[in-house]
């Protein structure tokens, strides 16, 4: 895969992270900061690190399954796994302007 191509499917994750959210809040997860890495391998297989704002959190399936589906949606992506990691921790500074304005904590 080229380099180029790589960087078109990254924009394409990325616009489609937008889309997923934690259905207890009304931003998306990669606006939360809870997108810790993106890797998309030569045979377009994308690995997703993430984490959750809270280790109990009930929609952690449903948000998972979420991401999965939509970014295997996405032409000439093969499949995609979405690894839970909780290092380093998540806090409120991890989150846009934009996300920390739209939950009234700016």
């Amino acid at each position: 895969m080229t380099e180029e191509k790589r960087l078109e499917l990254m924009e394409e994750v990325v616009k489609m992270l937008k889309t997923v959210f934690d259905p207890e809040m009304p931003v998306d997860v990669y606006s939360l900061g809870l997108i810790y890495n993106i890797d998309i391998d030569d045979e377009a297989n994308v690995h997703i690190d993430m984490t959750l704002t809270a280790p109990n959190c009930p929609a952690a399936d449903f948000i998972f399954e979420d991401i999965r589906i939509k970014v295997e949606g996405i032409e000439g992506i093969k499949s995609c796994n979405v690894q839970l990691v909780f290092e380093p921790e998540w806090d409120i500074r991890m989150m846009t302007d934009e996300a920390r304005l739209e939950l009234g904590m700016m």
